[in-house]
């Protein structure tokens, strides 16, 4: 799906360039579209296809909407009349619907069995350290959104075949700390951010028939993978 929707994002931005060219499209549109403000939309959109959680993408979309605004100038007044009443209505709507608690920007320490082997975690102005200890491990879902989140899966085993952990952070970081017989391969995609393999010790023989791939997206984010 997140393939079909970069495609889609491709092809619209040939015609773009195709009527700015024609004249079809306004050329005073074109520091608007080609903008940051406008890349931030774009990243949000993609990103929220294939997800359990749109919440990451609709983060997007909104900074970026926030501030390409201003360059229509349809507003009377300037954009940083908007942006702390911003901040604090969207931190109002995220305590009323996450549940946050007394202890919600500490980091909350859990061990946790995954059932079927994948783990799904979600941190959102918030922090956790999670002891993975399932011994047919599958990759999951991990997204971080002004947050931070530490997955230790030094207890874990890999199941057999090739599996995908997906992390995603958003203004935060991922650390995954792994096994040093583990097959890890690093697929990142970033703006304004980084994910790192900081590995000191990585087995010269791993099982070539459990590998886990690591498909990193970072957004003035980072993470890294460590093991020890």
């Amino acid at each position: 799906m997140k393939k079909f929707a970069f495609g889609a994002v491709i092809l619209l931005v040939g015609l773009i360039l195709l009527g700015l060219n024609t004249g079809v499209v306004p050329i005073s549109w074109k520091p608007i579209i080609f903008s940051w403000q406008m890349l931030l939309i774009t990243i949000g959109v993609v990103s929220m296809f294939g997800r359990d959680s749109y919440i990451p993408g609709i983060i997007l979309i909104l900074v970026g909407g926030i501030f390409i605004i201003p360059k229509f100038g349809l507003l009377p007044f300037s954009i940083h009349n908007l942006f702390w009443p911003a901040i604090f209505i969207a931190f109002g709507f995220i305590i009323l619907f996450k549940g946050f608690g007394k202890h919600s920007f500490r980091f909350r320490k859990k061990n946790i069995a995954l059932e079927d082997g994948y783990i799904n975690e979600e941190t959102i102005f918030s922090g956790t350290k999670t002891l993975v200890t399932h011994q047919q491990f599958k990759g999951g879902k991990i997204s971080c959104v002004f947050g931070g989140a530490e997955v230790d899966l030094t207890k874990a085993a890999l199941a057999p075949g090739e599996h995908t952990l997906e992390i995603s952070a958003i203004f935060g970081g991922a650390t995954i700390e792994v096994p040093a017989d583990w097959k890890i391969i690093v697929k990142n995609s970033s703006f304004m951010g980084g994910f790192e393999d900081k590995r000191r010790h990585i087995d010269e023989n791993p099982d070539p028939g459990k590998v886990l791939v690591i498909h990193a997206e970072a957004i003035f984010g980072g993470g890294e993978i460590k093991s020890y």
